[in-house]
Protein backbone atom coordinates (compact mmCIF):
# COMPACT_ATOMS: atom_id res chain seq x y z
CA UNK A 1 0.00 0.00 0.00
CA UNK A 2 3.11 2.32 1.01
CA UNK A 3 4.29 1.61 -2.58
CA UNK A 4 0.98 2.16 -4.61
CA UNK A 5 0.73 5.38 -2.67
CA UNK A 6 4.24 6.50 -3.85
CA UNK A 7 3.47 5.14 -7.23
CA UNK A 8 -0.04 7.34 -7.30
CA UNK A 9 1.96 10.63 -5.80
CA UNK A 10 4.35 10.13 -8.48
CA UNK A 11 2.49 9.91 -11.22
CA UNK A 12 0.46 13.14 -10.06
CA UNK A 13 -2.20 11.34 -8.65
CA UNK A 14 -2.63 13.19 -5.99
CA UNK A 15 -6.75 13.58 -5.57
CA UNK A 16 -8.72 11.36 -2.85
CA UNK A 17 -10.07 9.77 -5.70
CA UNK A 18 -7.10 7.91 -6.81
CA UNK A 19 -6.34 5.96 -3.79
CA UNK A 20 -9.99 5.40 -3.77
CA UNK A 21 -9.49 3.38 -6.77
CA UNK A 22 -6.77 1.40 -5.62
CA UNK A 23 -8.87 0.53 -2.67
CA UNK A 24 -11.34 -0.45 -5.19
CA UNK A 25 -9.54 -2.43 -7.60
CA UNK A 26 -7.20 -4.73 -4.76
CA UNK A 27 -10.43 -5.53 -3.21
CA UNK A 28 -12.22 -6.23 -6.48
CA UNK A 29 -8.52 -8.48 -6.79
CA UNK A 30 -9.11 -10.14 -4.19
CA UNK A 31 -12.66 -11.23 -3.59
CA UNK A 32 -12.99 -11.59 -7.55
CA UNK A 33 -10.09 -12.43 -9.47
CA UNK A 34 -8.07 -13.92 -7.09
CA UNK A 35 -8.38 -17.61 -9.16
CA UNK A 36 -6.34 -15.10 -12.25
CA UNK A 37 -4.22 -13.46 -9.99
CA UNK A 38 -2.76 -17.13 -8.43
CA UNK A 39 -1.71 -17.38 -12.49
CA UNK A 40 0.85 -14.54 -12.31
CA UNK A 41 4.39 -16.44 -11.93
CA UNK A 42 5.65 -15.09 -9.35
CA UNK A 43 8.95 -14.04 -10.71
CA UNK A 44 7.01 -11.84 -12.85
CA UNK A 45 5.71 -10.38 -9.19
CA UNK A 46 9.00 -10.32 -7.95
CA UNK A 47 9.80 -8.00 -11.33
CA UNK A 48 6.68 -5.81 -10.18
CA UNK A 49 8.08 -4.83 -6.88
CA UNK A 50 11.61 -4.36 -8.10
CA UNK A 51 9.79 -1.60 -10.19
CA UNK A 52 7.85 -0.13 -6.98
CA UNK A 53 10.86 -0.30 -4.82
CA UNK A 54 13.09 1.47 -7.70
CA UNK A 55 10.31 4.31 -7.81
CA UNK A 56 9.39 4.27 -4.24
CA UNK A 57 13.08 4.45 -3.18
CA UNK A 58 14.37 8.29 -2.60
CA UNK A 59 18.01 8.11 -3.93
CA UNK A 60 18.30 11.71 -3.25
CA UNK A 61 19.43 10.32 0.14
CA UNK A 62 22.36 9.28 -1.03
CA UNK A 63 23.68 12.73 -1.36
CA UNK A 64 22.80 13.67 2.32
CA UNK A 65 25.75 11.29 3.62
CA UNK A 66 28.51 13.15 5.61
CA UNK A 67 26.01 16.10 5.88
CA UNK A 68 23.56 14.70 8.76
CA UNK A 69 24.89 13.23 11.64
CA UNK A 70 26.20 9.85 11.69
CA UNK A 71 23.86 8.40 14.38
CA UNK A 72 20.88 9.17 11.74
CA UNK A 73 22.83 7.18 8.71
CA UNK A 74 23.46 4.20 10.92
CA UNK A 75 19.56 4.16 11.74
CA UNK A 76 18.55 4.45 8.61
CA UNK A 77 20.67 2.11 6.94
CA UNK A 78 19.96 -0.24 10.27
CA UNK A 79 15.82 -0.23 9.36
CA UNK A 80 16.23 -0.73 5.92
CA UNK A 81 18.75 -3.53 6.79
CA UNK A 82 15.83 -4.74 9.09
CA UNK A 83 13.02 -4.45 6.80
CA UNK A 84 15.15 -6.65 4.38
CA UNK A 85 15.54 -9.09 6.69
CA UNK A 86 12.31 -9.05 8.49
CA UNK A 87 9.60 -6.46 7.72
CA UNK A 88 8.59 -3.13 8.29
CA UNK A 89 6.93 -3.31 11.51
CA UNK A 90 10.05 -4.32 13.32
CA UNK A 91 12.69 -2.43 11.61
CA UNK A 92 10.61 0.83 12.73
CA UNK A 93 10.00 -0.33 16.28
CA UNK A 94 13.79 -0.71 16.17
CA UNK A 95 14.47 2.85 14.29
CA UNK A 96 12.05 4.38 16.87
CA UNK A 97 13.82 2.69 19.89
CA UNK A 98 17.53 3.39 18.97
CA UNK A 99 16.53 6.81 17.97
CA UNK A 100 15.61 7.65 21.73
CA UNK A 101 18.28 6.31 22.99
CA UNK A 102 21.15 8.09 20.85
CA UNK A 103 19.03 11.02 21.29
CA UNK A 104 19.11 10.39 25.24
CA UNK A 105 22.83 9.86 25.00
CA UNK A 106 23.89 12.97 23.25
CA UNK A 107 21.42 15.18 25.52
CA UNK A 108 22.80 13.78 28.54
CA UNK A 109 26.51 14.64 27.73
CA UNK A 110 25.77 18.12 27.69
CA UNK A 111 26.56 19.79 30.66
CA UNK A 112 26.95 23.97 30.76
CA UNK A 113 27.43 26.31 33.91
CA UNK A 114 27.35 29.95 33.97
CA UNK A 115 29.50 32.14 35.54
CA UNK A 116 29.22 34.79 38.09
CA UNK A 117 31.10 36.98 40.77
CA UNK A 118 29.59 37.51 44.15
CA UNK A 119 29.86 40.93 46.55
CA UNK A 120 33.02 39.05 47.59
CA UNK A 121 35.14 38.48 45.05
CA UNK A 122 34.31 34.80 44.39
CA UNK A 123 33.74 33.22 40.97
CA UNK A 124 30.43 31.15 41.00
CA UNK A 125 29.94 28.45 38.58
CA UNK A 126 26.28 27.09 38.53
CA UNK A 127 26.27 23.74 36.85
CA UNK A 128 23.51 22.59 34.58
CA UNK A 129 23.13 19.27 33.05
CA UNK A 130 24.16 15.32 33.69
CA UNK A 131 27.98 14.65 35.13
CA UNK A 132 28.73 10.82 34.47
CA UNK A 133 31.52 9.03 32.20
CA UNK A 134 30.56 10.67 29.22
CA UNK A 135 30.56 14.19 30.11
CA UNK A 136 33.22 14.47 32.40
CA UNK A 137 35.74 15.63 29.91
CA UNK A 138 33.28 18.64 28.72
CA UNK A 139 32.90 19.07 32.35
CA UNK A 140 37.14 19.75 32.82
CA UNK A 141 36.91 21.75 30.07
CA UNK A 142 34.15 24.13 31.42
CA UNK A 143 37.24 25.48 34.19
CA UNK A 144 40.35 27.56 34.50
CA UNK A 145 41.97 26.92 37.45
CA UNK A 146 45.14 29.21 36.34
CA UNK A 147 42.49 32.27 35.51
CA UNK A 148 40.18 31.76 38.61
CA UNK A 149 40.06 34.10 41.48
CA UNK A 150 41.41 32.53 44.60
CA UNK A 151 38.22 31.55 45.70
CA UNK A 152 35.82 29.23 43.57
CA UNK A 153 32.43 28.07 43.78
CA UNK A 154 30.96 24.86 42.02
CA UNK A 155 27.23 25.01 42.74
CA UNK A 156 25.51 21.86 41.96
CA UNK A 157 21.62 22.62 42.18
CA UNK A 158 20.81 22.13 38.76
CA UNK A 159 22.88 19.44 38.00
CA UNK A 160 23.46 15.64 38.65
CA UNK A 161 26.07 13.85 39.57
CA UNK A 162 25.45 9.94 38.23
CA UNK A 163 28.57 7.71 38.24
CA UNK A 164 32.21 7.39 40.19
CA UNK A 165 33.27 8.54 36.82
CA UNK A 166 31.70 11.74 38.10
CA UNK A 167 32.91 12.01 41.50
CA UNK A 168 36.46 11.06 39.97
CA UNK A 169 35.92 14.25 37.72
CA UNK A 170 35.22 16.37 40.60
CA UNK A 171 38.18 14.85 42.84
CA UNK A 172 40.76 15.94 40.05
CA UNK A 173 38.96 19.19 39.25
CA UNK A 174 39.75 19.75 43.13
CA UNK A 175 43.58 18.84 43.19
CA UNK A 176 44.47 21.07 39.91
CA UNK A 177 42.61 24.44 41.93
CA UNK A 178 44.41 23.00 45.32
CA UNK A 179 47.87 22.70 43.07
CA UNK A 180 46.88 26.18 41.69
CA UNK A 181 47.02 27.38 45.28
CA UNK A 182 43.32 28.16 45.05
CA UNK A 183 40.27 27.37 47.19
CA UNK A 184 37.33 25.03 45.36
CA UNK A 185 34.20 24.82 47.38
CA UNK A 186 30.95 22.52 46.18
CA UNK A 187 27.36 23.89 46.67
CA UNK A 188 24.48 21.96 46.88
CA UNK A 189 26.12 18.52 45.91
CA UNK A 190 24.55 15.19 47.24
CA UNK A 191 25.59 13.96 50.95
CA UNK A 192 25.94 10.63 49.39
CA UNK A 193 28.02 12.16 46.56
CA UNK A 194 30.06 14.15 48.95
CA UNK A 195 30.97 11.36 50.95
CA UNK A 196 32.63 9.67 48.11
CA UNK A 197 34.42 12.58 47.32
CA UNK A 198 38.00 12.21 48.58
CA UNK A 199 38.25 15.65 49.18
CA UNK A 200 38.22 17.59 52.73
CA UNK A 201 35.20 18.51 53.94
CA UNK A 202 35.53 21.42 54.52
CA UNK A 203 35.14 22.03 50.74
CA UNK A 204 31.64 20.78 50.97
CA UNK A 205 29.06 22.63 52.23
Amino acid sequence: MIGQSMINIGNQARLRLSGIATAVFLLGFILFASRWIEMIPLAALIGVMFVVSQKTFAWGSFRLFGQVPKADIFVGLLVAGITVISDLAIAVITGVIISALVFAWEHAKKIQAKTTLDVDGKKIYALEGTLFFASTSAFQSLFSPADDPQQVVIDFKAARVVDHSALAAIDTLAMKYQAAGKTLRLRHLSRIAGSCCTMPRALLR
